[in-house]
């Protein structure tokens, strides 16, 4: 433990060398900075790296399962306080039925590695009951295993997973998805065979310890045996499952990006091989974003009702895609990364009609630290919030609320930046050939619940914050 504690010292004085540094910068002790969003409840998440937040209703209980990226240059293993042993970042298993008090249940180690190069940054669960051939008492977790592997758990006692199976041999993992009626997966792999570092591998996992591969897929030029330059490769995709039929694919994370339409079944069904005929079979279409911008997140909402069309003969309806780009530079070294909403009703012609940022202004967030811009949204399609809200994860400038009725002029209603912390992590820029550090809030990732809470993570070791809506925002819920 004594390592930790010298490490948090050190943490502590980077705070107060940074402080000086900037007047606009929050210090520890410092309140969160909030609008229409309150604070209900914390976990440190031991201190940990964290990315993907996933909320699942088990039973008569709220389960958090949380991925986490690889350590930290100053703390590679943090200690674990459950078994007083060092352990690289994996997932944190935490009990949320009582949002203000949190209960941490259990970490399983991930890869040894820092930041990217480790951890097991992605997790998404099915219940066993709802997968086709699943063991109808289980419940399974799917998470990455850092560069190497994805793996299933059976967490129906999440204080007590047990691994089921494995998929391994990879060369990098990231932002999965899991259709949990059909058991179908769309895993962002590194096949070592193809050229880009992350394509997709579709497997069936109907039967979680029978896992069937169907194909990989990807972009002309990134199969096995293509020559020239190679395309952007994969961040994430959402799919609408069998009766959408569409996957949505977002390329190029900060620069040169875009969100690609897939037809399902074709994708599925169609011919395998992965040859360029075959690759381009099942698109339907593909929007580029500017050279400055990528597609971290890409959320669909088909079939919204626009008030504003009400009275029009055609058109009172859209089928809208958010994009979220990744801000990857600290101290805005790199153009802006935003939120853009695209109109997507006629498929074959997707066209953008409107974005949203943070205005660096309001928080001279370029002079925080850390990274500034938007990184991810919420994925949660209940109703509670789904075309109604969204929740943007904006790094250093906290979650932010957004209103998004009418995708063509979307409207923050709410923000909440957490407070800083012994434990929240230093950023650094070089200026000059000389290295400066400050300690900033980087919020990661979000989701929501059926019940209305919203779940923030941290980049920088903060750990999970829990809030609920206020005022404005809540009432557009329809929340009592």
């Amino acid at each position: 433990m004594g390592g930790r504690v010298t490490a948090v010292c050190c943490t502590f004085f980077l705070v107060l060398l940074a402080n000086a540094a900037g007047a606009q910068q929050p210090k520890i002790g410092d309140p969160p900075e909030a609008s229409n969003m309150r604070l209900v409840g914390t976990s440190d998440l031991q201190a940990r790296s964290a990315y993907q937040p996933t909320i699942h209703h088990q039973g008569d209980r709220w389960i958090a399962y949380i991925g986490h990226h690889g350590g930290t240059d100053d703390i590679p293993d943090p200690v674990n306080p459950m078994t007083g042993k060092a352990e690289p970042n994996g997932t944190s298993i935490v009990d949320v039925t009582d949002p203000a008090h949190p209960k941490y249940l259990r970490h399983i180690p991930g890869q040894e590695g820092k930041y990217e190069s480790g951890g097991a940054q992605m997790v998404r669960i099915c219940d066993g009951k709802d997968l086709p051939k699943g063991d109808r008492n289980a419940v399974y977790m799917l998470r990455t295993f850092g560069s190497e592997a994805h793996e299933i758990w059976n967490v129906a006692d999440p204080a007590n997973p047990v691994l089921v199976t494995r998929i391994g041999g990879l060369k990098d993992t990231h932002k999965n998805f899991w259709e949990c009626g059909t058991g179908i997966a769309f895993l962002v792999s590194g096949a070592p065979d193809w050229r880009i570092r992350r394509m997709t591998q579709i497997y069936d996992l109907s039967d979680p310890a029978q896992p069937r591969k169907i194909r990989d897929f990807g972009l002309p030029g990134q199969e096995p045996g293509a020559t020239g330059a190679v395309p952007t490769e994969l961040h994430g995709p959402i799919s609408t499952g069998p009766k959408g039929n569409r996957v949505y694919f977002g390329y190029g994370t900060n620069k040169g990006g875009f969100l690609q339409i897939v037809d399902r079944d074709k994708l599925l069904n169609g011919p395998k091989e992965p040859t360029p005929d075959n690759l381009k079979f099942p698109e339907i279409a593909r929007m580029p974003l500017s050279a400055m911008n990528g597609a971290h997140t890409v959320f669909p909402m088909p079939d919204m009702p626009i008030a504003e069309f009400a009275h029009d003969k055609d058109g009172k309806t859209r089928d809208i895609v958010m994009i979220v780009d990744e801000a990857i530079q600290n101290e805005c070294g790199e153009a802006r990364q935003m939120v853009w909403f695209a109109d997507i009703t006629t498929e074959t012609r997707p066209m953008l009609i409107s974005s949203y940022t943070v205005p660096e202004a309001s928080g001279a967030f370029c002079e925080r630290g850390g990274r500034f811009g938007s990184h991810s949204s919420n994925e949660s399609m209940a109703p509670v919030y789904y075309k109604k809200l969204a929740f943007i994860a904006f790094f250093n400038a906290g979650v932010r609320a957004l209103d998004i009725r009418d995708p063509y002029h979307p409207k923050e209603v709410g923000y909440f930046i957490p407070s800083i912390t012994l434990a929240t992590d230093k950023r650094c820029v070089t200026i000059d050939g000389k290295e400066r550090c400050k300690v900033a809030i980087q919020t990661n990732n979000v989701e929501t619940d059926e019940r209305g809470y919203i779940y923030a993570v941290d980049r920088a070791n903060t750990g999970l914050h829990i809030l609920e809506l206020t005022g404005e925002a809540r009432a557009i819920a329809g929340l009592p």
